[in-house]
């Protein structure tokens, strides 16, 4: 078919056919569109009456009578069946507009013009159907044409840019979108009308006319094509998504502030450490929640006070704890109001009453403050938009204060994201102040447990002596480890190494107790069995109640020697056994730098070492003992001799004992570098603790080496008296020459009339040889000993009395005197200081008479 019509019209939809009626009112005309449509052939058609071919027979009479009218000059239009040609499935429905018409003879005629019914209806509801898409869809909906050249909007698009639908037709993207987003939409439009490719979900932002806030669309674009497959424009769908999009928004900012919050749950508090904690809150916060963060926390508080002058209206100094930046390395700049200049990491400073932080501190209430353009300096590298100051409160207490801040670009801070950065600083905050009480009660229990132990160089007659202490960790250097060296009379030395079982605070008072006790029976000069066994008392009576604690128990062996476990008291169930606490083991030497022998007493502890010159370390054969606490046992005691140049090594199992190796494998690798430990002192004690393995952080560790070098032969005076009165001149005379000899001329005197007390009484009260011994080092120490057991007793003297003064003299003239029981008797004692030259040591002549 020849046309000049673009196709697809509506005459390609329709396809209308025609006839003509003659004079006669019969069929003289039938074209081939009608032969098509009607599947009547032009033979069957041309010269019938149409009534009688194609109208059913009862319709007939009606049919007649206006093809009659028709004759007469009136136009019609009905609908009319009709008979299909033989062959066909169904009758048909035609629309038949009839016009009158003439022939050349000027006779009435018709022109008839038919349009198949099914084909005029499924137009018609094409066309209700898109006008319904149209002015219906809930979406916009938009027909370009190939010129990509709006053709027709539907009222959704105009209400959406404004304006009528009718507005739009011929305008192009850029007439209703931004000029970015327009030429990305014609971009799209082309590719989609050149390739037939559907383009989907595009998204495109613009202004609504009469909105402030941007809009974003969804536009999904597609090819449409004529009846001939020709593309005749690109159908476009856009939805307004910017609620969908606000909520998808707030819903990936959720589930953000979850993990962040999920995160910090896992990450804060995990350290007791206070710039620990703060440096973990920044690093959860950076980058994920802001660009730039600080903490600071009241000085006050880290020095120990509970509220320091300023906390209450925000203006006390706070120090800058910790502070992280995802765009420079510059310190956080100033809030607008506060202090100028940055505040580095460790800097002591203070906000002003008015200022925005002041006021957060003030009012425990987080405040957004807007940023400002900062003079800072390059080293920034960015503006600041804005910053969240949240308070840090822990108990109802103001800790400090942690700034979140976001650089311009990134988003505003928000209702949302202040109440997640107030839980940040809120969990933090409690982390923080379990951190600062931890400190501060850490560091009074670390107080304690260096006061109880000896200083950092205990000296001894005869010894020289290194001693170490390393906590376990860093977290728990209190514990129940302590080493002690205790002076006794004679110039012998006490050595003590024990362990509490535990660690801790608890373990630390108990060790404090235990070692308070050691040092109140050594100075009873008890021989250490019997010191042993004092102490066990008192271990269980520190304990708690020790009563049910059966005599018998007998605890099992420990790697270490020391008791597993041990009978228990009867107790109800769910009620604690405080009693471990105080269990412990101990062994405890006494040294005599004059006999060069040293006796050992051992309560359940680790035997000690001894390494001669040029032989390997032995480990003393100590008979091991009970620990301290359990009860019912005695302690047995052995004597060792030392020669000179020996090492005696004390230590707590923790030097030798760990999960990482059995306790015999410690104990090999600890003589072995005893063996070579022939350096000076302090320098073995490190030796030997570089070579163990002491970072394991199971048990805490104590140390004690002495090297022995006893007192020289001529340091020792020591004379036996015949129990006669004559004696006591002899005694002085001794005293005399002795003190001549090491030249200390000036306690002479003072020697002497002490030294005929001391004997002048052995005579009178005791019975037996008399022993007189004197003894110098760092001070002078005379002994006298005698048979009896009655220990001397200080007595006030009155003023009619003819005696009972000498021990009065002799504590008033000497720096210290005592008794002390010997296998045999008793021996008194007294101490002289060395003369210094600068302090003159008291007269005796005036020392007597004071007594009266």
């Amino acid at each position: 078919m020849w046309q000049s019509s673009r196709p697809g019209s509506i005459y390609d939809y329709i396809r209308v056919a025609s006839f003509s009626l003659g004079p006669d009112g019969r069929i003289d005309q039938w074209s081939e569109r009608a032969e098509h449509m009607l599947g009547i052939p032009a033979r069957h058609a041309l010269g019938k009456d149409p009534v009688e071919a194609f109208v059913p027979r009862e319709l007939r009479a009606t049919g007649r009578r206006k093809v009659s009218e028709i004759l007469d000059g009136r136009e019609w239009t009905g609908l009319v069946p009709y008979r299909k040609a033989e062959g066909a499935d169904t009758d048909g429905l035609a629309e038949i507009y009839v016009m009158p018409s003439r022939d050349e003879n000027g006779e009435r005629a018709a022109v008839c013009l038919v349009v198949d019914v099914r084909a005029l209806r499924g137009i018609e509801t094409d066309l209700a159907a898109s006008q319904a898409v149209f002015g219906q869809s809930p979406m916009g909906f938009t027909l370009f044409g190939t010129d990509l050249k709006l053709l027709r909007v539907n009222e959704r698009f105009a209400t959406v840019f404004g304006g009528p639908a009718s507005k739009y037709r011929g305008c192009g993207p850029h007439d209703f979108l931004p000029r970015s987003e327009a030429e990305r939409m014609t971009v799209a439009l082309r590719r989609v009308l050149e390739t037939g490719e559907p383009v989907t979900e595009m998204q495109l932002v613009g202004m609504a006319p009469g909105e402030e806030d941007r809009r974003r669309w969804s536009v999904s674009l597609y090819r449409l094509h004529g009846a001939s497959g020709r593309p005749i424009g690109v159908a476009a769908l856009a939805a307004d998504v910017t609620g969908r999009r606000r909520a998808e928004r707030e819903a990936a900012s959720a589930r953000r502030n979850l993990a962040l919050l999920n995160e910090a749950g896992a990450r804060i508090g995990n350290s007791l450490d206070l710039e620990t904690t703060a440096r973990t809150l920044l690093d959860v916060a950076v980058p994920q929640f802001c660009d730039l963060a600080s903490v600071d926390l009241y000085q006050g508080l880290l020095s120990g006070d509970e509220a320091p002058p300023g906390m209450s209206d925000g203006s006390a100094e706070l120090r800058r704890v910790a502070f992280a930046s995802a765009v420079s390395d510059a310190p956080l700049p100033t809030a607008p109001g506060d202090a100028p200049g940055p505040v580095a990491v460790g800097a002591v400073h203070r906000y002003p009453f008015n200022s925005p932080c002041a006021g957060a501190l003030r009012t425990a209430h987080a405040q957004i403050i807007p940023g400002r353009e900062s003079d800072e300096g390059p080293e920034l590298g960015a503006v600041v938009q804005s910053t969240l100051a949240v308070p840090m409160v822990a108990r109802d207490t103001v800790v400090g204060l942690v700034q979140f801040s976001r650089t311009k670009g990134s988003e505003p801070f928000g209702e949302r994201d202040t109440a997640l950065a107030v839980e940040l600083a809120a969990r933090a905050a409690v982390c923080i102040d379990n951190a600062r009480l931890y400190r501060r009660e850490h560091e009074r229990a670390l107080i304690l447990q260096r006061s109880l132990l000896p200083p950092g160089d205990p000296e001894a007659a005869g010894l020289d002596i290194a001693c170490r202490y390393l906590p376990g960790t860093t977290a728990t250097e209190v514990g129940g480890d302590w080493f002690d060296v205790i002076e006794l009379p004679g110039h012998r030395t006490a050595l003590v190494v024990g362990d509490v079982m535990g660690r801790g605070l608890r373990a630390a008072v108990a060790m404090g107790e235990l070692r308070t006790a050691v040092r109140t029976l050594a100075l009873l000069d008890l021989e250490p069995a019997e010191v042993l066994s004092a102490l066990d008392e008192i271990a269980r009576g520190l304990g708690g109640d020790g009563e049910g604690r059966s005599s018998s128990a007998r605890p099992a062996r420990g790697r270490s020697g020391a008791a597993e476990g041990a009978g228990e008291p009867r107790r109800s169930a769910g009620t604690a056994d405080l009693s471990e606490v105080y269990l412990a083991t101990c062994v405890y030497a006494v040294y005599d730098p004059v006999t060069r022998r040293c006796t050992f007493a051992n309560a359940g502890h680790l035997p000690p070492v001894l390494v001669e010159d040029g032989e390997d370390a032995l480990l003393l054969d100590v008979p091991p003992g009970m620990p301290l606490g359990v009860g019912g046992e005695p302690f047995e005691e052995i004597e060792v001799e030392l020669p000179d140049g020996a090492l005696l090594a004390l230590y707590t199992d923790g030097l030798v004992e760990s999960r990482h190796h059995p306790l015999e494998e410690g104990l090999q690798a600890f003589r072995t570098a005893l063996s070579g430990a022939d350096r000076p002192l302090e320098d073995a004690c490190d030796q030997v603790l570089s070579a163990m393995d002491t970072s394991h952080g199971e048990d805490d560790i104590a140390l004690l080496m002495a090297r022995v070098h006893g007192l020289p032969k001529d340091a020792v005076g020591d004379w036996n008296l015949a129990p006669e009165a004559r004696s006591v001149a002899r005694a002085r005379e001794l005293a005399r020459d002795q003190l001549t000899d090491w030249g200390l001329q000036e306690l002479v005197d003072t020697t002497e009339l002490l030294v005929s007390e001391l004997v002048t009484n052995a005579l009178r009260h005791g019975h037996g040889e008399i022993r007189l011994r004197l003894l110098l080092d760092r001070t002078l120490v005379c002994e006298v000993w005698d048979a009896d057991l009655a220990q001397p007793r200080r007595r006030r003297a009155r003023d009619t009395d003819e005696g009972g003064r000498g021990l009065q003299l002799v504590g008033l003239l000497s720096q210290g005197w005592g008794s002390r029981r010997t296998p045999r008797g008793k021996t008194v004692w007294f101490e002289l200081a060395l003369p210094d030259g600068e302090s003159a040591a008291m007269d005796p002549a005036e020392a007597l008479l004071s007594l009266f």
